[in-house]
């Protein structure tokens, strides 16, 4: 595996799993928790899914792929939503980082689809 490509979705997935966390945090402080009850989901399971990512592509383990997979479309999901709050800061800066890090995970898919 391309190891510039393995680092920058490793510290993709960390810098999005900390995003997720924060947005999460700072949502559970709105007023309207019901309006933003899938954001706060999302979140959560996006930071999960990119944790896990991030160590088994720290492990080079034979089905990081498999994860990166999952881990893109999650992060693609909780942008996409995270951008109907775009109003809040965390809302915008999540989204940011859940896009750049669904972005590494096809690329280290793309990867290994050349091999």
């Amino acid at each position: 595996m391309d190891q510039k490509s393995l680092k920058n979705c490793i510290d993709a997935c960390f810098a999005c799993a900390t995003a997720c966390e924060a947005c999460a945090t700072e949502c559970l402080k709105e007023d309207d928790l019901k309006m933003l009850s899938r954001c706060i989901s999302l979140d959560h399971e996006c930071a999960l899914v990119c944790i896990a990512t991030a160590q088994l592509l720290s492990m080079n383990s034979e089905n990081a792929t498999l994860l990166c997979n999952a881990c893109s479309n999650i992060c693609h999901a909780c942008a996409m939503e995270c951008e109907q709050h775009a109003a809040m800061e965390h809302c915008r800066h999540c989204a940011d980082e859940c896009y750049r890090c669904a972005e590494a995970c096809r690329n280290i898919i793309a990867v290994e689809l050349v091999v």
